[in-house]
This record gives structure tokens, sequence and C-alpha cells, in this order.
């Protein structure tokens, strides 16, 4: 399990957030000739999640890519550490740093992009917590969907016992609404993706039998959509 941090030299713009969908593009061409090269095409979970772009210290735009597989991170690092310039969709930016590393896992968390659930996929519904006003079904969806990925990255048969958080704080934007809306351009089609951010995501006790399964959730994200960019962690000390 490991988390692959790239940082870019300044384009001159104040504000920095391109289009998930370029990102995931350019992630999945930084694969070709590897092993990992069809990811894409892959009629299963892509086991893989990406941050919103934020500013290190230095004050770069800076996203991190993380996967519960290892070869993954290590497959996109060797295509990566050489490059001197690289395009998301059609803008060309110049790499600052690409980096490897692990974290330890903790029993907080916050989000470092915004968990996504459908309500009804049958109906293209996302969950939406303003509205809908339901922790116990958005809790209940967000265990079923992570024990699906768990037990499919490890053929296993895993079931958590009692809740896959005891506390939980969302963060609300500046209009007070707890949803976040994302505008995602796909083909030139844009079409709105609805999640949440939380600032603390926190499991009590996580016993020794539970350690990889939240381990494997740090690493390959929170509620669907992982591989667009949607429901990355960032583990917290507190």
């Amino acid at each position: 399990m490991m988390r692959l941090k790239v940082s870019f030299y300044l384009n001159g713009e104040p504000e920095f957030r391109p289009n998930k969908h370029a990102v995931q593009g350019f992630i999945y061409n930084m694969l070709k000739g590897t092993e990992y090269g069809e990811r894409h095409d892959d009629a299963r979970f892509k086991f893989f999640t990406f941050s919103d772009f934020f500013r290190d210290k230095k004050g770069r735009p800076t996203l991190i890519v993380s996967s519960p597989d290892k070869g993954f991170i290590e497959a996109l690092h060797d295509n990566l550490k050489d490059r001197v310039r690289v395009y998301l969709g059609k803008e060309e930016l110049v790499i600052a740093e690409v980096k490897k590393f692990r974290l330890p896992l903790r029993r907080r968390f916050q989000t470092g992009s915004p968990i996504v659930l459908y309500k009804d996929s049958g109906e293209n519904e996302y969950f939406k917590l303003h509205a809908h006003r339901n922790l116990n079904f958005f809790l209940k969806r967000l265990e079923e969907n992570a024990e699906k990925k768990y037990n499919a990255f490890y053929g296993d048969d895993f079931h958590l016992e009692g809740p896959i958080f005891d506390r939980m704080v969302p963060k609300l934007r500046k209009n007070g609404k707890l949803d976040v809306y994302v505008k995602i351009v796909k083909n030139g089609i844009p079409f709105p993706v609805i999640g949440s951010n939380w600032e603390l995501l926190e499991k009590e006790k996580i016993k020794a039998e539970e350690r990889r399964f939240y381990r494997f959730l740090m690493e390959a994200g929170l509620g669907e959509k992982n591989s667009l960019g949607f429901g990355f962690l960032n583990p917290i000390r507190r």
C-alpha cells in the first residue's frame, strides 16, 4: 500500500483545478506500457483514487494518488520520475517533484476529495446529505461498498462488526450546505457528481483483524467513483 505525490511548477493561475476526468486520463496515460496499461478497460473496481489539487508547502499545485496495490504506484512512479512535461487534458505542465511514500494507519481520517454514494444507481440519483438527511443510510451504503471492494481485492469474505465509523463531523461549505457539486467533463459533455467532505471520520478502536480493512480503505478510497478522484482519505493525528 503506497501513495504518490506529484507536484507541478506554477503556471501563473491563482486557482488550479483541472477537470477530474482529465486527471484520470493523465494517470491512465502514465500507466501505458505497464502491466496496468489496460486498467481503464477493466469492468471491475480500479483500486486507486486521487486527491483534489492543493498547494504544497512551496505553493506548488499538487495531487496525491493512492492505491492498496503497491505495484500500481510503482508503475506510475517509474513512468513519471524522469519526465519533465506532461499533459492534463490539453494543458501542458512541468513536473516539479515525484515522490513515493507510505502513511501509518490511524483511527481518524479526513477527506481529501468528496465521498460519493448513489441513493439509486438505476436512476443515477446521488445521495445528498442536505436533502436526504439519513446518516444511517449513508453509513450502511458506505460500509457495503467498502466491504465489496475489499473482498474483491483480497478474494475474501470479510464483514465488519459494528459501524464503519463511530464519530463523523461533516465539513460545511461557506453557504452552510453539506453537499459538494463537482462538474465532470467527459468527451465535451459536462455532468455533475454530488458528494460530501468530512472534517473527521473516526473509529474509536480498530481491532487487530480489522487493521487490513481500514488500511485498504485509506488507500483505495471511500464510496464510489474512486478512480475519478472521489473518496480520497488522509489519516490525521489528534
